[in-house]
């Protein structure tokens, strides 16, 4: 499948804000189930953009504007050609050993909830990673009611699962808690999500978790959609949680307020034997 992303953050500040950084975890890298056919970022005011490699092998931009500015458009475009491998992640560019991901963050934190729900789905049938993995997917997906709207770092596993209720992010984060709490290495994947059902108008970017399967390697699971990730997913980038894999991250000097706005549209995009 070819998938065409069209993906804009505007930002608006009250006065001009001064020494601003943006770092941007917006592109993707080619592995066995999708290969990056191009990918642009476009900053809509005069600076250096510069390109790095972050410590869990994603491909992050470095954005500083030239002058101060009251407003910035960093607008995404690229098309992604994906291949269905029923979740499994081979040939991603892996810097940090697999037992690594059993370590705790802030933002994944198990509570004592937590706990009980994860051994419990442990407990009601095969213990091996995989069965064990799709239970947990079906009861994070029951538990939890997706809502609409930003990602917050304000929201840990802990608070979401107790609101039983969040935004992608949130939900990924339940089901990351709980994996590791029953000794599945787990991470948070940021990226892009073509609706099945042909809608290509989108609020934000999406969330998801991978976890580690004996003999499989890394596995894509969507709680929100119960599902294990296809080809309608672009990856483009991990973490422990949210925060290692986040779009955006920034800081700046005055400006005053800022406010946010978002346009994404993903959208299946004609191939040239299909044209």
């Amino acid at each position: 499948m070819r998938i065409r992303v069209v993906h804009e953050t505007i930002y608006s500040y009250e006065q001009p804000a001064r020494g601003l950084i943006q770092v941007l975890r917006l592109t993707p890298r080619d592995h066995d189930g999708q290969y990056v056919r191009r990918w642009r970022i476009e900053p809509s005011v005069d600076g250096r953009l510069t390109e790095r490699e972050d410590g869990f092998g994603n491909v992050v931009h470095w954005f500083t504007p030239d002058v101060a500015s009251d407003a910035l458009v960093i607008r995404v475009t690229g098309e992604v050609d994906t291949n269905e491998t029923h979740g499994i992640v081979r040939g991603a560019v892996e810097r940090l050993p697999d037992l690594f991901y059993l370590r705790e963050s802030d933002l994944t934190l198990p509570s004592t909830g937590i706990q009980e729900f994860a051994l419990g789905v442990a407990e009601a049938g095969d213990r091996a990673p995989l069965p064990c993995l799709h239970r947990l997917l079906s009861a994070v997906h029951g538990h939890m009611a997706f809502v609409g709207g930003p990602a917050s770092t304000a929201t840990d596993a802990a608070r979401a699962f107790e609101a039983k209720q969040g935004v992608c992010q949130d939900i990924a984060h339940v089901f990351i808690a709980a994996a590791r709490h029953i000794g599945i290495p787990a991470r948070y994947v940021s990226g892009y999500h073509r609706r099945e059902d042909g809608e290509a108008e989108h609020e934000a970017g999406h969330g998801w978790a991978e976890a580690l399967v004996p003999d499989l390697g890394w596995v894509g699971f969507d709680p929100v959609h119960e599902c294990a990730t296809t080809e309608a997913y672009i990856r483009v980038a991990a973490g422990l949680d949210y925060l290692g894999a986040a779009p955006i991250r920034g800081s700046r000097t005055g400006g005053g307020t800022e406010t946010l706005d978002v346009t994404l549209r993903v959208e299946q995009a004609q191939t040239a034997t299909q044209q």
